[in-house]
């Protein structure tokens, strides 16, 4: 089932006299569960195509259609709207709140949900989101006396208490060590295969996006191709619960 669609997307910044084209027509289509990497290098439009994606902005032209429902054009509170009730985020720094604890930090969001949640309520989807991440024992701790990964699983954790139906990880690896990194690929690929999470991995790195089953190649503002991978399975590290 088809969960996104782009339709011949631009992307222009003005600078004063000066137009920056940064997206020429990008066309792609998502299917419901899929988990796939979106891979380009530096300026090559990916953030913003990622930034399109998230609701955090909006093309110039052409059309996003979500569920079937073209959202190109909405304005900034429905947009808002949006990435609180359908779109979770995971970026490479982490970006918790500091001496604030790992649960209250996934507690967050639900500030902002139109579920209305009580306080209880709350707390407790929080704690059971942390314990299928494995971090039952870190909840109170603060961001300073978590490892990078542990910070990550809480991000993720946060990332994913709203019930989003869309999850887009920027970099997610980038501040991590190798073996770090392939704990929270694993993560994504559980999450994928066991609760059927539509994920978008942002990368420039090659074995990074060959986690995915899917990888779409952009450059200069233009989709350069795709091609499906063989999943790579990754020995278990203790993810979903």
């Amino acid at each position: 089932m088809q969960l996104l669609e782009l339709k011949d997307i631009y992307k222009t910044y003005f600078l004063g006299d000066i137009d920056v084209p940064v997206l020429k027509g990008v066309s792609f289509t998502i299917e419901k569960g899929e988990l796939v990497a979106l891979m380009g290098a530096s300026g090559s439009g990916k953030s913003t195509l990622m930034n399109i994606l998230g609701c955090l902005d909006h093309p110039t032209s052409g059309q996003y259609l979500l569920d079937g429902h073209d959202i190109s054009h909405l304005s900034a509170d429905g947009r808002a709207l949006l990435r609180n009730s359908r779109i979770g985020f995971v970026f490479q720094n982490f970006n918790l709140l500091p001496r604030t604890s790992a649960l209250d930090n996934v507690m967050m969001p639900l500030s902002y949900s139109t579920e209305h949640l009580s306080d209880h309520q709350a707390r407790q989807r929080s704690e059971e989101m942390l314990n299928r991440l494995g971090l039952a024992d870190r909840m109170n701790h603060e961001p300073s006396q978590l490892s990078g990964g542990q910070q990550q699983r809480v991000a993720i954790a946060r990332s994913l208490i709203n019930n989003p139906s869309i999850l887009l990880a920027d970099e997610p690896t980038g501040n991590l060590d190798s073996h770090t990194s392939e704990e929270i690929l694993h993560l994504f690929q559980q999450l994928n295969k066991e609760q059927g999470l539509t994920i978008i991995l942002v990368t420039h790195d090659a074995a990074i996006a060959h986690h995915a089953k899917r990888i779409i190649r952009i450059s200069d503002g233009l989709i350069e191709g795709e091609i499906k991978t063989d999943e790579k399975i990754i020995p278990d590290a203790g993810g979903v619960k």
